[in-house]
């Protein structure tokens, strides 16, 4: 079986995780290529480049710079030539909203190959009309299979006409659970002495990613200030909120933590390596996502590997799959108001031992989402799909 992957950028660790698990399923009868478009994005050119020499499975990448500088035209012909050269039975593309990439699943169709998608996009992401819609119902119902992050990316493929047999996989969104349930448990006897270091207090909520108005921080703040507010005072005291990461609303939002009395309870740190998240989990007791979009949201999943109970926005694709309300944590609406600081109130007023029992619950749940199950599930639904 020769298996082609096509991906934008080398660097997504996450992608990079999955592609290595899968990488280690293939047996000397099989050949896999991964070729990536460019080594990284203009959004990501603060963070450095990506250590080539890090990536578990063999690739190939087109162009040496970022994918903002890659001409749509050269994206196609290199894209083509290189694919065209491996000679895949199955590709296995990861961006319908990608022209270069439909137009080589559709030649590679011609050709006879099995063509499988990955999508990570549900209908709750962007307002899903008009001529966009018609032309990805059009491919998706073309393909053999498709690999979904979760329950709702599914049935946004079914919407769209996929034959619900052909949604192989449905478990798509991995982390390494187990490096940063590790990383984390190592941080835990530095816990108090990293606090005081940060001026933080001795219980706190967590956010972690970028800084912008789609996150719905502003509500998270109004919130955790009405919730402050409606729990007995010596245990008001103990609670504070971190911010991690950047942003162009920093500094909208640290003003408003001013202007709420939260400056002294409310710590913004500078974003970090994914390595380094858990280090930082380890500091706090509930993790929180209040986005008002987001197609699945891994930091979640990252929260829960450490064993942190969440509290996260239903309008994030992970919500179906990985929240219980009452057990691991709640989701509620953004769009009512009332909701978020009611579910801070319940998870700030909680038992330090009902609060334990929810961080377990969330390591049992993300479990299915393991790279090392889903690497496997992969490359069986891959090898079905190819027929050998």
């Amino acid at each position: 079986m020769r298996v082609l992957i096509v991906h934008n950028i080398l660097w997504a660790h996450y992608k990079s995780l999955l592609f290595g698990r899968l990488a280690q399923q293939f047996g000397a009868e099989d050949t896999l290529l991964v070729i990536q478009l460019a080594l990284t994005e203009g959004h990501r050119k603060g963070l450095g480049m990506p250590d080539a020499t890090s990536v578990g499975y063999p690739f190939q990448v087109l162009h040496n710079g970022s994918l903002d500088e890659l001409p749509l035209t050269q994206r196609i012909s290199r894209l083509i030539k290189a694919a065209f050269a491996f000679r895949p039975d199955v590709v296995l593309l990861t961006g319908y909203y990608d022209p270069a990439q439909l137009l080589l699943g559709t030649l590679l169709k011609l050709r006879g190959c099995r063509v499988v998608l990955q999508n990570e996009s549900t209908a709750l992401d962007n307002p899903r009309t008009g001529w966009r819609e018609q032309l990805k119902a059009a491919f998706i119902r073309r393909c053999d299979g498709i690999f979904c992050f979760g329950t709702r990316a599914a049935d946004y493929m079914i919407q769209l006409g996929a034959d619900p047999r052909r949604i192989l996989v449905r478990n798509n969104a991995v982390v390494d659970n187990q490096l940063l349930a590790q990383t984390h448990a190592a941080s835990l006897p530095q816990r108090q002495a990293q606090q005081t270091a940060l001026g933080l207090k001795p219980r706190n909520l967590i956010y972690v990613g970028r800084l912008i108005d789609i996150k719905n921080l502003a509500a998270l703040l109004n919130a955790f200030a009405a919730a402050h507010q409606t729990i007995p005072s010596d245990m008001a005291d103990e609670w504070g909120l971190i911010l991690l990461g950047e942003g162009d609303q920093k500094a909208l939002l640290q003003a408003q933590a001013a202007q709420l009395g939260l400056a002294e309870r409310v710590v913004f740190l500078p974003g970090c390596d994914w390595r380094d998240v858990p280090r930082y989990l380890a500091l706090a007791d509930v993790f929180v996502l209040p986005s008002l979009s987001e197609p699945w949201g891994l930091v979640v999943n990252e929260a829960m590997a450490c064993g942190l109970p969440v509290l996260v926005s239903d309008r994030c694709g992970c919500a179906v799959d990985l929240v219980r309300d009452g057990q691991n944590g709640y989701t509620f609406a953004p769009d009512v108001p009332e909701q978020l600081p009611e579910r801070l109130r319940q998870l700030l007023a909680a038992s330090t031992d009902e609060r334990d029992r929810m961080g377990r619950e969330s390591v049992r749940l993300v479990a299915p989402f393991d790279p090392d199950r889903v690497g496997r599930a992969m490359y069986d639904a891959l090898k079905q799909v190819s027929g050998r």
